[in-house]
């Protein structure tokens, strides 16, 4: 459960900081996703998640469609004869 305090968390030798997997889980913090670190003032520092391009994964989601071919290509129309 978190606290009003905050969760501790500690700095490795390559200066990397573990956000804890319960505020991982609490806020659907994926691998790969993005965030601003920005310097409050010496030892305060503000961490705020960079939103997700829109329609991340789609690709990755609709290749893994277990039906195969549903996805038809749209016929383009020809605007050559407005």
């Amino acid at each position: 459960m978190l606290s009003y305090l905050g969760m501790e968390t500690t700095v490795t030798s390559k200066g990397q900081i573990v956000l804890p997997a319960e505020l991982r889980r609490r806020d659907d913090v994926r691998p790969g996703q993005i965030f601003r670190v920005r310097r409050v003032r010496r030892g305060e520092y503000r961490l705020v998640a960079v939103g997700r391009p829109r329609n991340q994964g789609l690709a990755d989601a609709l290749l893994a469609c277990p039906v195969k071919g549903w996805l038809a290509p749209v016929e383009s129309e020809s605007t050559d004869t407005l």
